[in-house]
């Protein structure tokens, strides 16, 4: 809880993947990718409740054994490649409250972002339940440095390169000087629990920002995503050492 407010941490974990086979449980670390969100949210000192959302009995027993609980598998029409994310929250939400359970706030922690910690799930929970008179949700960004569109380029219909954003590569800005963007991370997602099911999202006029550093931004798509998580992991210390 977090000032008398109940918190739910929810794990999504579909079997089908295109990109990496059987990913969110493909090992990292020594332990199944799933865990990884399961152990951040279990180590978290306001989550009350760690749920996996899941199709697939193989990945609820999965899941079981790192600590998650398996009160529902999710309906196989809610687990396809375009099946809407927020149809599974909803569902989580839904069954729980039927069974007498009702949740102020909603973590979602995907696998693919196994680097999030604990610390990172306590910070922005008490961030947002800080600011809940202006904002609604908090989620997980990171900076962009070498992909700022600043210094994106395009081709030309004679095949050859321009920039994107200028007139010419002369006039491309130094790196100390462009505005400071970010993007979406997926490292965590966080809301106030009817204002998820009232904006059936976490993006809109009322979501704060959770920094995350570059390394804890990288997500896993395809198996090049997953060596350079291992790499840091490996690195783990040296990175932080770096940082202090």
């Amino acid at each position: 809880m977090i000032e008398g407010k109940k918190v739910l941490a929810l794990v999504p974990a579909r079997r089908g993947s295109k990109g990496l086979p059987l990913k969110n449980i493909r090992p990292l670390g020594g332990k199944p990718l799933l865990a990884w969100p399961i152990e951040a949210a279990r180590q978290s000192r306001h989550v009350d409740r760690v749920v996996i959302s899941t199709e697939d009995a193989e990945f609820a027993e999965i899941a079981r054994q790192a600590g998650a609980d398996v009160p529902f598998l999710r309906p196989a029409a809610l687990a396809s490649d375009t099946s809407p994310s927020i149809d599974f929250m909803v569902h989580a939400l839904e069954t729980l409250a039927a069974a007498g359970e009702h949740y102020d706030y909603f973590v979602l922690l995907e696998p693919t972002s196994p680097l999030t910690e604990a610390s990172d799930v306590d910070a922005a929970l008490q961030a947002l339940h800080a600011r809940q008179a202006t904002a609604d949700s908090i989620v997980g960004v990171s900076a962009l440095v070498t992909e700022h569109p600043a210094f994106a380029v395009r081709f030309n219909p004679s095949g050859l390169m321009e920039p994107y954003a200028a007139a010419s590569f002369g006039q491309l800005p130094r790196r100390q000087d462009i505005e400071p963007l970010y993007s979406l991370d997926g490292s965590l997602y966080i809301s106030k629990t009817e204002a998820l099911l009232r904006e059936r999202g976490f993006c809109h006029q009322r979501t704060l920002p959770y920094v995350t550093p570059r390394w804890k931004s990288l997500e896993v798509d395809d198996i090049v995503d997953f060596v350079c998580i291992e790499a840091v992991l490996a690195h783990r210390e040296l990175i932080l050492s770096s940082q202090a």
